[in-house]
């Protein structure tokens, strides 16, 4: 993705192994300081899923085979059972840091089932290793294939609303949903962006803005309420959502007020599209009952936070001392609201997911 520090124009993916740290984008600094996080060992990585410094679903995939990788480059010594012991506690960690995203689950039991299966210490601690920088370079080659076929979708003179953040950011790069909006302009398509601010977070404020302002596409920022009013007045065409968790049903776990957003295009007759790579799609779920929500702490409903004018990082509390928070992380929407879902594959109907091919690719 595009970055802009003062003047200058850099190139940088959200998250990458060198050596044997995992470097990544520190979100929870942006869109006012652009930083880059050093965890140096899969405990540190773990905790970076858990606190958000990386998220997104293929970002925490991602970071997740990273960490992976990271306890068999730790492991001393040649003892297999001493190893294995190590990579199923890395494993446990890891998957303990955020439940619903699928990729997560995805990536991590792709390197740990590989290594623990390699009857050679040394080559399994290869293994883990290149198996995680494949895993990332598919994880973008997918975001890529996203983008071709979503931009397809979109026409020219587009008003595209978007919810939270499917960017760059929450991938190894170009994102799921932004991804077709960035093919679209690329392609000198006029386009402009709706951009959800995401209530509790803030991610779209904070993250999608930001992602959309460096690439310099045009986009206002809206309250999360706004959305049903300008889909009343036409100002939106279409609407492009990421995902955390794909159902074999075709139902889909994503950030909370995405149902909301899914209801709304329905009711105004706009095509509602989810993109989402296989690595989403958990064929083991059988519909989005069966996807476990994260609830997260009630702060980030009871306070705001953010740098004020007079660039101090501030957290003001706007609700009354006495009053408790409930946080879900995510809603599910059901299948029905889904106009298609946008894979590496192709565009696909929500009835589609169960077919062969996806799962044999996946």
């Amino acid at each position: 993705m595009k970055v802009k520090i003062g003047n200058k124009v850099e190139y940088s993916r959200t998250v990458w192994l060198e050596g044997s740290v995992v470097k990544m984008i520190n979100q929870p600094r942006l869109p006012h300081h652009f930083e880059i996080f050093e965890s140096k060992d899969y405990e540190q990585t773990a905790d970076a899923i858990s606190t958000m410094i990386v998220r997104g679903a293929p970002a925490i995939g991602a970071t997740g085979a990273f960490g992976m990788a990271q306890a068999a480059m730790s492991f001393k010594g040649n003892d297999l059972k001493g190893f294995r012991e190590l990579m199923k506690k890395a494993r446990e960690t890891l998957l303990s840091t955020r439940p619903t995203a699928y990729d997560l689950f995805h990536a991590v039991d792709s390197v740990y089932s590989g290594a623990i299966n390699v009857n050679n210490v040394e080559q399994a601690k290869r293994f883990a290793l290149d198996d995680a920088n494949q895993y990332a370079e598919w994880s973008v080659n997918n975001s890529r294939l996203i983008g071709e076929f979503g931009s397809k979708l979109i026409k020219n003179d587009s008003g595209i609303l978007t919810h939270c953040n499917a960017g760059a950011l929450a991938c190894v790069d170009y994102g799921t949903a932004l991804a077709p909006i960035r093919f679209a302009n690329d392609a000198g398509k006029k386009i402009h962006v709706f951009v959800d601010e995401t209530r509790p977070r803030c991610q779209g404020a904070r993250l999608t803005a930001w992602e959309l302002a460096m690439e310099g596409i045009p986009h206002h920022l809206i309250a999360d309420n706004a959305a049903g009013y300008y889909m009343q007045k036409g100002e939106i065409d279409i609407v492009i959502v990421g995902a955390d968790r794909v159902a074999a049903n075709g139902d889909i776990a994503n950030k909370i007020g995405t149902y909301e957003k899914a209801v709304l295009a329905k009711e105004n007759g706009i095509p509602f599209y989810v993109a989402a790579p296989s690595s989403t799609i958990d064929f083991k779920c059988k519909s989005g009952d069966d996807i476990p929500i994260e609830e997260r702490g009630q702060d980030e409903v009871l306070y705001m936070f953010g740098f004020s004018d007079s660039g101090h990082f501030e957290k003001v509390r706007i609700a009354p001392k006495e009053t408790p928070a409930r946080n879900p992380a995510f809603d599910v929407t059901p299948a029905k609201y889904i106009t298609g879902i946008i894979t590496e594959h192709g565009v696909v109907k929500p009835k589609q997911i169960k077919s062969a091919a996806l799962r044999d690719k996946s």
